[in-house]
């Protein structure tokens, strides 16, 4: 486990002001620099590819073709989308609106301004996507901003914390690496607006220290995901389905689907879908396939290894701690009270 260096609310208040001072100035408002700030942010991702990709292995075992098309080239499209249209967004709208009070014969138009500086704090399943796609937004609205790495993807954290000022303007772009404490210490300041992706239990977290300031909030937060199958569908199309949305990163989704609503003779037959579907996707042996992931830590595997006896296993349930394997697993006759309906699985468990 790294250990990062002790960084306190003072040290969050200093980094906040040398970051307002720079948009204070006027310096992130034009559009020259947010276009230079994307495309920097943009050649980050390109010319360090393979850098990107050994981070996120070593992290989460993840598929280095996952890496280029789930976190790289995913968020090089929306920063192309930018890039393409930016201009076009900033140019000043008329209102379609009477204006009141005003002498006749005026006028009104809408104008996007940016707020001033923004925290995005981001999760470790998607750590590029879901860090890099935020700040992106911040930075082509023409704001400051300081990044938030999680600190369970610590080999990824630790690049972005190397490349980031290596890439984009210190002077308005920070990287804070770290846990609790450094964000606790972050969450202590007034920022203009706070971006955070994760589990509702930190969200809770971060509105409240939001609500101290009145500082808006964007919190992309998790769920149970129910998938509901009549008896009249394709089972085979819904089993591959099923198996490529649930399993992908082992099931660290936010959008995998938890849990199956059907009728018993359905289950039977989509139960039976799912093993040949798994197979074709992952092979005989999951574990030794490059594209099925690992769970994240010690603690997520056995949070979900106290989920796994809920019910009955009809496939998989074979496991490694040392390698913080599990396999794709699904479960039958689970009852509406057992732990494993009680709260979001986050993993390889159906």
């Amino acid at each position: 486990m790294t250990t990062y260096p002790a960084f306190s609310s003072d040290d969050a208040a200093a980094l906040l002001e040398r970051l307002r001072r720079t948009f204070a100035d006027g310096r992130t408002k034009p559009l020259a620099w947010r276009v230079e700030q994307l495309t920097r942010l943009r050649a980050l991702l390109t010319e360090n590819r393979d850098a990107i990709a050994d981070a996120l292995w070593a992290d989460l075992r993840k598929d280095p073709a996952a890496v280029d098309s789930d976190e790289i080239g995913t968020t090089v499209l929306e920063i192309d989308d930018y890039l393409e249209h930016l201009e076009e967004w900033l140019a000043p709208q008329p209102a379609d609106v009477a204006v009141p009070y005003l002498p006749e014969g005026s006028t009104a138009h809408t104008r996007l301004d940016p707020l001033g500086v923004a925290l995005v704090i981001s999760p470790w399943n998607f750590p590029i996507y879901l860090l890099l796609v935020p700040v992106a937004s911040a930075l082509a609205a023409g704001n400051a901003v300081v990044l938030k790495p999680s600190e369970l993807a610590e080999q990824t954290s630790e690049l972005l914390g190397r490349l980031v000022p290596a890439y984009l303007d210190t002077d308005a772009v920070a990287v804070v690496e770290g846990g609790v404490e450094q964000t606790t210490s972050l969450l202590s300041q007034p920022f203009d607006h706070i971006f955070y992706t994760g589990n509702g239990v930190v969200g809770r977290i971060v509105m409240r220290a939001a609500a101290e300031h009145l500082t808006p909030v964007t919190l992309e937060l998790g769920g149970k995901s129910p998938v509901f199958i009549d008896r009249d569908a394709d089972i085979d199309t819904v089993a591959a389905r099923l198996a490529a949305t649930k399993f992908n990163n082992a099931g660290q989704i936010c959008i995998a689907p938890d849990y199956v609503l059907t009728d018993p003779e359905t289950a039977d037959a989509l139960t039976e879908a799912l093993a040949k579907a798994v197979e074709q996707i992952y092979g005989a042996d999951p574990k030794a396939a490059d594209n099925y992931g690992r769970i994240v830590n010690d603690r997520h595997f056995q949070r979900l290894m106290g989920l796994i006896d809920s019910g009955r296993t009809a496939l998989g349930g074979e496991h490694d701690r040392a390698e913080k394997y599990i396999a794709p697993t699904v479960l039958r006759d689970v009852r509406p009270d057992e732990p494993v309906m009680q709260e979001e699985i986050f993993g390889p468990i159906l």
